[in-house]
C-alpha cells in the first residue's frame, strides 16, 4: 500500500509587480494560509517585468532588480524579508559574490538572516547573471 501524502493544500502566489514566469511554473506555491505555511518562491532573474526583458547594467543593477521582484512577490503572499528562512543565490561569475552580496544585504534585514547557499554556475536563463530564490515561513 502506497504510502498516506499530506494534506496541505498549495496555492499559487502571483505577483503583478514581478516578471511573469519564464516556464512552466508559479511565481511562488504556498503551502497553507496558516502560522508555520510556507512560500517557496521560485528562482527570479533580472527581469524589468514591466519589459520582459533583463534590465540593463552590471551585475549589481541586475541584483537590485532580482531582490525587488522577489520582494513584490513575498508582499503578494502578505509576507516580507523578515519572513525569508533560506535563499539560494546562483552567479554566472562566481566573482560577482561581493558585489551581490552588498545589494543582498539591503534588502535581506530582519531579526534572523535567512540560511543562504551561494553557487557558481555555468549559465543562467536568458543570459542572467545572478538567479536568487527564497522560501518564507508564514508567521
Amino acid at each position: 500500500m502506497p504510502a498516506a501524502r499530506p494534506t496541505a493544500s498549495s496555492t499559487a502566489v502571483s505577483a503583478p509587480d514581478a516578471p511573469a514566469a519564464v516556464g512552466p511554473y508559479s511565481q511562488a506555491v504556498s503551502t497553507g494560509e496558516g502560522r508555520g505555511a510556507l512560500v517557496y518562491v521560485s528562482g527570479q532573474i533580472p527581469l524589468d517585468p514591466a519589459t520582459g526583458a533583463l534590465v540593463d547594467g552590471g551585475i549589481e543593477a541586475q541584483a537590485e532588480r532580482v531582490l525587488t521582484n522577489i520582494g513584490a512577490i513575498l508582499a503578494a503572499a502578505g509576507l516580507g524579508w523578515a519572513d525569508v528562512v533560506k535563499t539560494t543565490v546562483l552567479l554566472a561569475d562566481i566573482a560577482d559574490f561581493k558585489a551581490v552580496n552588498a545589494v543582498y544585504a539591503r534588502h535581506v534585514t530582519g531579526p534572523v538572516l535567512p540560511a543562504r547557499a551561494a553557487f557558481g554556475v555555468a549559465a543562467l536563463p536568458l543570459g542572467a547573471g545572478v538567479e536568487i530564490e527564497a522560501v518564507a515561513v508564514r508567521p
